[in-house]
């Protein structure tokens, strides 16, 4: 889990020296305040998803730049498998891991999300052109787009842009896992 941290930490600050930013510049992009920011570059406090989800939109980036080492070499399979993470010790509900990290060719990235039972997820919006597909996998979910949660079952899939708040939920009592593919504008 520190290793984890310390990508998060050098990521932002590799962000902010790339682009000039100050802490008080990140902060107004982002709209995650100033404090916060220095704490996860300090490696003082762990992120919660929907924090660096605010971090990684404010820098117009991936989710996935900030937790998994990003390959470049495109032209040989690519065969991944792994298992989910807490990202947030609070964070007991959600468990994220990135099957396919953002591919800068195609613009898109692949998630496994697992939803505990009883978990609710808000998401704030993506910036504008961001498309989600949700693909059910195990159990039943609902989405949450234009203000109306919308059930999925087993196999059952919804595309929607992402540049509003969305949301995610698990009124089960038996884990949910869904696929979230993630496109973003060239």
């Amino acid at each position: 889990m520190k290793d984890l941290y310390k990508h998060i930490s050098l990521t932002l600050k590799t962000l902010r020296r790339e682009r000039g930013w100050s802490l008080d510049k990140t902060a107004e992009e982002t709209g995650v305040s100033k404090a916060m920011l220095g704490q996860i570059e300090r490696e003082e406090s762990s992120p919660t998803i929907a924090t660096l989800w605010k971090i990684a939109s404010g820098f117009g980036t991936s989710f996935s730049s900030f937790i998994a080492d990003i390959g470049t070499d495109f032209k040989a399979p690519i065969h991944r498998s792994g298992k989910t993470k807490h990202l947030h010790p609070e964070d007991k509900k959600i468990r994220v891991m990135p099957l396919f990290p953002f591919d800068k060719e195609l613009h898109f990235e692949i998630f496994i999300i697992e939803l505990l039972p009883g978990c609710e997820h808000l998401s704030p919006p993506h910036k504008h052109g961001v498309i989600e597909h949700v693909i059910a996998v195990d159990g039943e979910i609902e989405i949450l787009v234009d203000g109306t949660w919308q059930p999925l079952k087993k196999g059952e899939g919804l595309r929607f842009n992402a540049n509003q708040p969305h949301g995610y939920r698990n009124l089960t009592s038996t884990l949910a896992c869904f696929h979230d593919i993630i496109h973003y504008p060239e």
